[in-house]
C-alpha cells in the first residue's frame, strides 16, 4: 500500500509542475491586442524604437479599465540634463520630466540603446495630474535651463503662480547621481490667499522588461516608515481563485487608491524603479494598468502600471507661498545605493515578496547575500565567480552545523535495524511503539532532527538568493561560461519549442549524487521513494529561474559532495548501540535475520 501511495504521490507531483511549465506554452493565444491609433508625432528614443506600436490609442467600451498611452504634443519644447549616468528628458508640458535615460543599462542583450524609464508613457514623471491648468495639458514657460538645474513657471488665471525646479542629485555634494531634487513653489496672485487643498504627482509608467518577467515585482509601492503597502496588476485585472468561489469581486477595476501615510512611493518592476519621497508625508498612492502591445516574437501580453501619489498642501495666506519638495530617484535597484538612503528606500528591492519568502526570513537574509556578492564581485570582478566564491564563504560558514548534521544521520542510518526490529514488535501498539522509538533515541543520545539540520540551513539560503536574484540589477545582461545572462534562463537552444537549460539540469545531477552519498536515516519505503525523487521535482521546480540561482545551487551541490566525501571517508562511529533498556549490542551482532536461523538450529 506504502509503494502504491507513493507512486501515486509522486505522478501527482510531476503532474503538478507539467501544468506548470507547459501550460503557458499549450494554452490558447491571448486575445489580439486593440488597434493601436497611429502616433501624433514619432518620439526618437530607445524606448520607441524597441516599442513603437505603443502609441495612443482610440478609444473602446473598455476605455475606464486603462491608463491611456501619450504621445508627444506637437508643441512640445524638450530639455536635457545629463551626467555620467542618467539623460533626463524635460517637457515643458506639465513641466516635468518626460523619461529618463539608462546610460548604464542597455535596451536589449546587444543594444547600444539604453533603456528608458517612463517610454512609452501615460503622463510626465512628477507632473501634476489632479489641477486642471496645472497638469501634463499646460505648456509651462522655460525660465532657465543650464547643465544642473531646469526651471519652468506658469499662472493659473491670474490667481496662482507655479514655479517648478529640477536639479540633478549629481550636482549636490555627496548625492547619488540617479537623483533629482524637485521644488515646486505655489504663490496667490489674487491676495485672497486659497484654501488647503491636494496636490497629486505622477510617478511614471512602467511594464515587464522582458519576455521572462512575469510581473512579480510589477507594482505601485509606497512606505510609511515601518511597512510597505502594494498595488499589483492582479488587483486591477479582476478574476482569480477568490472570485471565482465568491470571497471577492472578480470585476476588473480602472484604478485602486490606497490611503495611509507615504513617507515615499515608487512605480517599479522586476530592475528599476521611480521613487518619490517627499519633504513632507503623502497620505494615498492610485494605481492604474497601462495596456501595451506584446514584446516582439512573444504572444504573451505586456503589462503596464502608472502610478500617481496625493499630498496635501495646507491653505494659504493671501500673497503667500509654499513648497512642494521632494527626492527623486529613477534608477535601477541596486541594494548597496538605494540602502544609503535616509528613508529606507532600499526596501523597494522587495526582498520578502511571498509568505514563504517572509518566514524564512529573506528580508534579513536577502540584503546580506547581497551585499556579500557585490562585494565579491568588486575583488574579482566578475559576478559568475562573486556567486561561486559567495556560494564557498556560505559553506564555510554553515560547515560545523553540516557536519554535526552528517555524523547525526550517520548515527540514524546505524540505528534503523533497531528501529526495524521495533515497529515489527508493536506494528499493532502504536503507543509502546511511540514509547520504545522514544527510547533508543535517548539511550543512544541521537536526536531525531539532526539530520534535517542541512535543510533547514540551507533553505533560508535559498530562498533568499531566489529572492535576492530576481530584483538586482547588476546581473541584468550578465554572461558567465554559456550562460548570456545570468538573471534568465540559460537557455542554449529549443527542442519542439521547450528550451534546453543546462545549469538547472547540472544541479539535479549533483543533487542526485548527494543523495547517493549521504547516509539514508530510514527505512521507510514510501519516504526513501520520495527522496529519490526530490532531485527531480527540485529540478522541474528551478528549471525557468534565473541561471545565477541554478549557478549557486550546483556549486552548493558540489562543494557539499566534496564535503561528504571527506566526512564519510574520516569519520567513525564505533559507538556500540543500545537497546531499549539500556543493554548494548555490537553493530555485527545486531541481526535479527541471523538470530532466528541460529534458534531454528537448536
Amino acid at each position: 500500500m506504502d509503494k502504491k501511495n507513493t507512486v501515486i504521490g509522486v505522478l501527482l507531483l510531476i503532474a503538478a509542475f507539467a501544468t506548470l511549465f507547459l501550460g503557458q506554452r499549450f494554452a490558447p493565444p491571448p486575445p489580439p491586442a486593440r488597434e493601436i491609433a497611429p502616433a501624433q508625432a514619432p518620439m526618437p528614443t530607445a524606448g520607441n524604437e524597441a516599442r513603437s506600436a505603443a502609441q495612443p490609442r482610440r478609444s473602446s467600451p473598455l476605455e475606464t479599465e486603462f491608463a491611456a498611452l501619450a504621445g508627444r504634443n506637437k508643441d512640445d519644447v524638450v530639455s536635457y540634463l545629463e551626467n555620467d549616468f542618467i539623460r533626463v528628458e524635460f517637457t515643458n508640458f506639465g513641466g516635468a520630466i518626460g523619461n529618463v535615460a539608462f546610460k548604464k543599462y542597455g535596451l536589449t542583450q546587444d543594444s547600444s540603446l539604453p533603456f528608458v524609464f517612463n517610454q512609452p508613457r501615460v503622463e510626465p514623471m512628477l507632473a501634476i495630474t489632479d489641477v486642471p491648468g496645472l497638469g501634463p495639458e499646460t505648456a509651462y514657460r522655460l525660465v532657465s535651463s543650464t547643465p544642473s538645474e531646469i526651471v519652468y513657471e506658469v499662472e493659473l488665471e491670474g490667481r496662482l503662480k507655479v514655479v517648478r525646479r529640477f536639479a540633478l542629485g549629481s550636482e549636490l555634494e555627496g548625492s547619488d547621481p540617479y537623483l533629482i531634487r524637485h521644488d515646486t513653489q505655489l504663490q496667490d496672485l489674487s491676495g485672497n490667499g486659497t484654501p488647503q487643498t491636494v496636490a497629486t504627482l505622477s510617478l511614471g509608467t512602467t511594464s515587464l522588461v522582458s519576455p521572462n518577467d512575469y510581473g512579480q515585482y510589477l507594482n505601485i509601492m509606497s512606505w510609511d516608515g515601518e511597512d510597505e503597502t502594494l498595488t499589483k496588476p492582479g488587483e486591477l485585472e479582476g478574476g482569480g481563485f477568490l472570485s471565482w468561489v465568491g470571497l471577492k469581486d472578480g470585476a476588473p477595476k480602472s484604478s485602486i487608491t490606497k490611503d495611509g501615510t507615504v513617507v515615499w512611493a515608487a512605480a517599479k518592476n522586476q530592475f528599476f524603479a521611480s521613487v518619490y519621497a517627499g519633504d513632507t508625508a503623502g497620505f494615498s498612492t492610485t494605481a492604474r494598468r497601462v495596456e501595451l502591445p506584446p514584446f516582439e516574437g512573444s504572444s504573451r501580453l505586456n503589462k503596464g502600471l502608472t502610478g500617481v501619489v496625493s499630498y496635501t498642501l495646507p491653505s494659504m495666506i493671501p500673497n503667500g507661498a509654499l513648497t512642494l519638495g521632494g527626492d527623486f530617484y529613477v534608477g535601477p535597484k541596486e541594494y548597496d545605493r538605494l540602502r544609503k538612503f535616509e528613508q529606507d528606500q532600499g526596501e523597494v528591492m522587495q526582498f520578502a515578496p511571498y509568505f514563504f519568502s517572509k518566514i524564512f526570513l529573506s528580508g534579513v537574509i536577502a540584503p546580506i547575500l547581497n551585499l556579500t556578492m557585490v562585494t565579491m564581485h568588486d575583488w574579482v570582478g566578475n559576478w559568475g565567480v562573486a556567486i561561486i566564491l559567495m556560494t564557498l564563504l556560505l559553506k564555510i560558514v554553515t560547515l560545523p552545523f553540516t557536519l554535526a548534521a552528517s555524523r547525526s544521520a550517520k548515527r540514524m542510518a546505524k540505528l534503523q535495524p533497531l528501529m526495524k526490529e521495533v515497529r515489527e514488535q508493536y506494528k499493532d501498539q502504536p503507543q509502546k511503539l511511540n514509547e520504545a522509538t522514544l527510547k533508543i533515541f535517548k539511550e543512544n543520545k541521537v536526536n531525531p532532527m539532526g539530520g534535517c539540520l542541512p535543510i533547514l540551513i540551507t533553505m533560508p539560503l535559498f530562498v533568499a538568493f531566489f529572492s535576492m536574484l530576481q530584483g538586482t540589477a547588476e546581473l541584468r545582461f550578465t554572461g558567465f561560461l554559456w550562460t548570456a545572462d545570468l538573471s534568465a534562463p540559460d537557455t542554449v537552444f529549443r527542442i519542439f519549442g521547450l528550451p534546453l537549460n543546462i545549469m538547472p539540469l547540472l544541479m539535479g545531477a549533483t543533487m542526485v549524487y548527494q543523495m547517493k552519498l549521504t547516509p539514508t536515516p530510514t527505512t521507510d519505503n514510501a519516504q526513501m521513494q520520495i527522496m529519490k525523487f526530490m532531485p527531480i521535482v527540485f529540478t522541474l521546480i528551478c528549471y525557468n529561474f534565473a541561471a545565477a540561482l541554478a549557478l549557486y545551487s550546483t556549486v552548493n551541490g558540489v562543494f557539499t559532495i566534496i564535503q561528504q566525501v571527506i566526512v564519510n571517508k574520516t569519520t567513525k562511529d564505533d559507538t556500540p548501540l543500545v537497546k531499549p533498556g539500556g543493554a548494548e549490542v555490537a553493530e555485527k551482532a545486531w541481526n535479527p535475520q541471523k538470530r532466528k536461523t541460529k534458534k531454528k538450529k537448536k
